[in-house]
């Protein structure tokens, strides 16, 4: 079981092999956000090592008044945001149809429908403006509260509240439209 605090003291104090420990830990994590706000593989991969720099780099100015993985996604959200602006060129209105979210289901014809739609669902979200595609993954993919987020994105608690609504009605009417209600 990973023990954060015992491995963040262990990497204070000089044990870099202990550092694997909060890649391993947060890499779903990072990736995540990265996947919804960056479109390039390349990009997603070379961001997603510079966040890993900096969590390491500034370990020692964490001050635990958060969750690690909430500072974690704090760190990846902002580096992603500064990546953007410099490389405005990129857009990031596509996803990875393969990233790893998955939806229980029972049967193999439940399963092979609940991959379509997975998959569809995955397509609605890369649709949506940056911001509510940025919330609505923080709060229902990777399951952050409304305070872990606005700790993230720096976004007010209303802010939040109202992507949230904005992207669920937007997902609602996408899929009414498309005949799933």
């Amino acid at each position: 079981m990973f023990d954060e605090e015992k491995t963040i003291n262990e990497i204070l104090k000089g044990n870099l092999g202990a550092f694997q420990h909060i890649v391993k830990q947060y890499q779903n994590l990072v990736y995540s956000i990265l996947n919804r706000m960056m479109n390039n593989d390349e990009d997603i991969e070379d961001v997603g090592q510079e966040v890993f720099i900096k969590v390491y780099d500034h370990l020692k100015s964490f001050k635990r008044e958060s969750k690690l993985s909430t500072w974690i996604a704090k760190i990846t959200y902002n580096v992603a945001v500064n990546y953007i602006k410099k490389n405005a060129k990129h857009q990031f209105n596509t996803i990875d149809d393969h990233s790893n979210f998955q939806f229980s289901s029972e049967t193999p014809e439940t399963k092979l429908i609940g991959k379509e739609f997975d998959i569809y669902i995955n397509r609605l979200i890369s649709e949506l403006p940056v911001q509510y595609r940025t919330v609505i993954t923080l709060y229902h993919l990777d399951d952050f509260s409304i305070q872990e987020i606005q700790k993230v994105t720096k976004f007010p608690e209303g802010t939040i509240k109202g992507y949230l609504f904005r992207a669920r009605k937007l997902l609602k009417e996408k899929l009414k439209k498309d005949g799933y209600q």
